[in-house]
């Protein structure tokens, strides 16, 4: 069920609003996602608003440079980003949404990034998303800076 949910960063220069599904919640394994305890809250484009911290950020990217890992220049805090899996979509931190009680967040999908090219054909194997090939996660992230305000 989709709930529409605001949360940001640790200091607040950086703010969301996101149409989020915490049935889809998930949790990867891969050395990024383990090091920032992310769990992962996936949705397209048009169901996410930078409601302000257009500035605040900065992008962080490895390998590939397709995943656009966002997070504010003031406090570090990673509160959403654009996954190499899916470049088209934004993954929130289900963890930097807005009172959120952590002990009641129950992962039900997993992603092995530690074996990122089998977990990814298993993904779409198993019916998961495919975005357009050759997609860039930086042209999500700047269509989401274009919308956001100053």
């Amino acid at each position: 069920m989709l709930e529409t949910r605001e949360g940001g960063c640790h200091c607040g220069r950086v703010r969301f609003r996101a149409r989020v599904d915490f049935a889809r919640l998930s949790h990867c394994n891969c050395t990024m996602c383990t090091k920032k305890g992310i769990l992962h809250l996936s949705m397209m484009p048009d169901d996410f608003e930078l409601l302000r911290g257009k500035n605040a950020l900065t992008v962080y990217t490895f390998e590939t440079g397709v995943a656009q890992h966002t997070f504010c220049t003031h406090c570090g805090m990673h509160a959403f980003y654009i996954p190499r899996s899916q470049p088209d979509m934004i993954t929130v931190s289900a963890r930097c949404i807005d009172g959120i009680d952590v002990t009641t967040l129950k992962p039900t999908r997993f992603f092995d990034g530690q074996h990122w090219e089998d977990a990814q054909r298993n993904r779409i194997a198993n019916g998961g998303h495919v975005a357009p090939a050759g997609l860039n996660g930086s042209v999500t992230l700047n269509l989401i800076l274009s919308r956001a305000p100053e």
